[in-house]
């Protein structure tokens, strides 16, 4: 009975001693948890549905379940130039930006594609008759002042042999696109998600030429989320950790537009309710598209472009295009 006893005594302050060390380990825990990592997004533009992830992963917890507290920030300069000098963790910028960056010495990468294919191209009234680059002759593109713009449209224009000599191109500066059409010029630029969706809200009837269905070589990455190769080399954990969430956000975004919409709203309620909404609903099937996932890039893509930029005198070396982008990240 004795040894009995001793052996539950000696058991008894065994298990004691456990549960001590198991209370003391969980206070060191919370005591200890590591503060969130502050990180900076430079957004390229105006709140939009480009963005809808980035506002659904911090509107749903997917940062904050992942240690990290994300400010979102409109760009006052370059988003390029302020990523590559460490002024921000990421940012969304372009396929063309980052190949004119990585040549001007500035070493982003590109590390998703926010939408898989490029839905940009020209826009103009209906009652103008643009249906094919050919109707560009005689016409007046109104845009923002890129060498890239006549390139494009000389480009397009040739492989209709169409005279590109016969368009006048004038320099309208950052003004909304719609009313560039209606008062300024015949035909502009314009991403359809959004100012093609504003167009058919507000009974507009326009002619729209898409440039990847133009030219496979035009169907590049716009917008793309970039980093530095300094933060890939330096602290990969992060990034895996960032892109997590974001792969949510924008998970969030195809599976549930109507949500994602709200969410946007609540973060940009100057934004018209409407334009967010059908915006949104034209979005959701083509972030991802006929990608295995959404944010993947094809080295293709990256060679197309470059190539296409090059062929067409609007930079002077064909970077390496698998040091332009990475798919290390996508979750």
């Amino acid at each position: 009975m004795r040894c009995y006893k001793r052996n539950l005594f000696f058991i008894t302050l065994y298990l004691t001693f456990i549960l001590i060390i198991l209370t003391l380990a969980a206070g060191c825990t919370v005591d200890e948890a590591a503060e969130p990592d502050q990180v900076t997004i430079l957004l390229d533009w105006t709140p939009n549905t480009n963005y809808s992830g980035l506002f659904a992963a911090i509107d749903k917890g997917y940062f904050e379940e992942e240690n990290l507290e994300v400010e979102v920030v409109q760009a006052p300069g370059s988003v390029v130039q302020m990523v590559a000098a460490d002024q921000a963790e990421f940012g969304v910028s372009y396929q063309e930006e980052v190949t004119y960056a990585r040549l001007s010495g500035m070493p982003v990468v590109s590390i998703a594609a926010v939408i898989q294919h490029n839905t940009s191209g020209f826009a103009s009234l209906k009652e103008r008759g643009i249906e094919t680059p050919t109707d560009f002759e005689g016409k007046s593109y109104g845009g923002w002042g890129s060498p890239v713009e006549e390139a494009t449209i000389k480009a397009l224009m040739k492989r209709y042999d169409a005279d590109f000599e016969k368009v006048e191109i004038i320099t309208t500066g950052e003004v909304d696109s719609l009313i560039v059409i209606e008062r300024e010029a015949d035909f502009a630029w314009i991403y359809y998600g959004w100012t093609g969706i504003e167009a058919e809200l507000k009974g507009m009837e326009i002619n729209f030429i898409e440039l990847g269905e133009e030219d496979p070589a035009l169907d590049y990455y716009t917008p793309a989320m970039i980093t530095s190769e300094a933060l890939i080399s330096e602290n990969p954990a992060l990034i895996n950790r960032f892109m997590k969430a974001v792969s949510k956000g924008y998970r969030l975004a195809i599976e549930n537009p109507a949500e994602a919409a709200e969410i946007l709203l609540n973060h940009a309620p100057e934004l018209d309710e409407d334009l967010v909404k059908a915006s949104q609903e034209w979005l959701s099937t083509r972030y991802q598209a006929d990608a295995e996932t959404w944010g993947l890039q094809k080295k293709e893509t990256w060679e197309a472009y470059n190539r296409w930029l090059y062929e067409n005198g609007l930079i002077e070396e064909m970077p390496d295009a698998e040091k332009c982008f990475t798919n290390e990240f996508i979750k």
